[in-house]
């Protein structure tokens, strides 16, 4: 064998051999995330499929079964008694509650985070205590307070109850949103000479404005649905949630799902709204960038 030969067959033995190709093997965890996803998917959209479907239903007394297709129910909402009282009493509620709740929760926040006083940790742990108590127990004290106080029960006992737990969440939403900000640019601000209601206007309310309108988009939906502390101090006034568990007897209302579909539906088109925007605005400033 010449010394040539000798190097062939010694560098054709060092070289790397090729992968040799595995065999798929089955993992148990690959698949249990994927599969427990999708129930619960399912698990969550059955409800929401369930009234989409009978808001078509073309029921009579009640609409348990299905009887047929019809678009009636969607062109006449307001056939079912009361069922459109039901939903404007609860969006009146739900507005007046979430504006005074957003006004009062923001100003509480600002000072929290910005102030010290005496007091101020107690208030703060008072402020959690909604949030943390039963709705029962929270229904029942305030309805022994109005009846104590001899107010008779109605719209403005209800407003009254949701403004009291919604103020927790508006506080701690926007006060999350407080301690983000950077006191430099408020400082920059009345370096420029700017009046303290200058400052807060163009510079701080900005700032705080998106955490402001995610307070006031759960305060409202908090109201809107609340059942419990309503059925406490509603007395006669028939809000959305209450007409609904009233109804859930005979089988609720068609005219019932084609309301509860809509919001749902309304809430989906301002969420795609939102991310289409937010991600137009993403790609124009790395455009900018």
């Amino acid at each position: 064998m010449t010394v040539q030969e000798g190097l062939v067959i010694a560098t054709a033995v060092d070289a790397p051999q090729p992968p040799r190709p595995r065999r798929a093997r089955f993992s148990l965890g690959s698949w249990l995330l994927p599969v427990y996803t999708a129930l619960a998917l399912i698990f969550l959209l059955i409800p929401i499929a369930y009234t989409f479907v009978f808001s078509f239903n073309n029921s009579l007394k009640s609409n348990i079964s299905w009887r047929g297709f019809t678009l009636d129910n969607w062109t006449n909402v307001c056939n079912a008694q009361d069922v459109c009282a039901a939903f404007g009493n609860s969006i009146l509620i739900g507005v007046v509650a979430t504006v005074v709740a957003t006004a009062l929760g923001t100003a509480i926040a600002i000072a929290l985070v910005r102030y010290r006083f005496r007091f101020r940790s107690a208030i703060s742990l008072l402020l959690f205590l909604p949030m943390a108590t039963p709705e029962v127990v929270l229904g029942a004290g305030l309805a022994s307070e109005f009846l104590g106080a001899g107010v008779q029960k109605g719209i403005g006992t209800i407003i009254i109850a949701h403004i009291m737990f919604c103020i927790s969440f508006v506080v701690v939403t926007v006060k999350a949103r407080v301690s983000s900000l950077d006191p430099a640019l408020e400082e920059a601000g009345r370096d420029l000479y700017g009046s303290p209601a200058q400052v807060f206007w163009r510079i701080t309310f900005p700032l705080l404005l998106p955490g402001i309108i995610a307070a006031a988009l759960l305060s409202f939906a908090l109201s809107f649905d609340d059942f419990i502390i309503t059925s406490f101090n509603s007395g006669p006034t028939t809000t959305f949630p209450k007409f609904v568990y009233i109804s859930a007897a005979r089988g609720i209302p068609a005219e019932a799902n084609v309301i509860a579909s809509a919001v749902f539906l309304l809430a989906i088109v301002l969420v795609i709204s939102q991310q289409v925007t937010a991600a137009s605005r993403r790609k124009r400033l790395s455009r900018v960038g």
